[in-house]
C-alpha cells in the first residue's frame, strides 16, 4: 500500500482484503475437498501426511498472497476512479 493513502482508504482496503480472504479460504477448502476427496488438513491432524500438509499450506499461502494483492489493487483502482469523478 502506498504511504499517501487516507485513513478511510486504508480501512476500506482492510475490509475488502478480509472479505476476499474469507471467500478465498472457503474456495480453497471446497476445491481441496473436491480434488483430493478429503477435508482440508490441519497441523494437528494425526492422519494427514506431511506431504499433504505441506501441499495444503503452499496452496493456501499462494492464494492468500494473490488475494491480498488483487484486493489492494482493486480497491486502489476504484478509489482512483471515484477521485477522478470528483474533479
Amino acid at each position: 500500500m502506498a504511504q499517501d493513502q487516507s485513513v478511510p482508504m486504508k480501512i476500506t482496503t482492510l475490509a475488502v482484503s478480509l472479505g476476499a480472504g474469507w471467500v478465498a479460504q472457503k474456495a480453497v477448502a471446497a476445491l481441496w475437498t473436491k480434488v483430493t476427496g478429503h477435508s482440508p488438513v490441519h497441523g494437528d491432524d494425526d492422519d494427514a501426511t506431511v506431504a499433504s500438509i505441506v501441499a495444503f499450506a503452499a496452496v493456501t499461502s499462494a492464494t492468500a498472497a494473490l488475494t491480498r494483492v488483487l484486493a489492494t489493487r482493486g480497491t486502489s483502482r476504484v478509489a482512483k476512479r471515484l477521485h477522478a469523478r470528483k474533479r
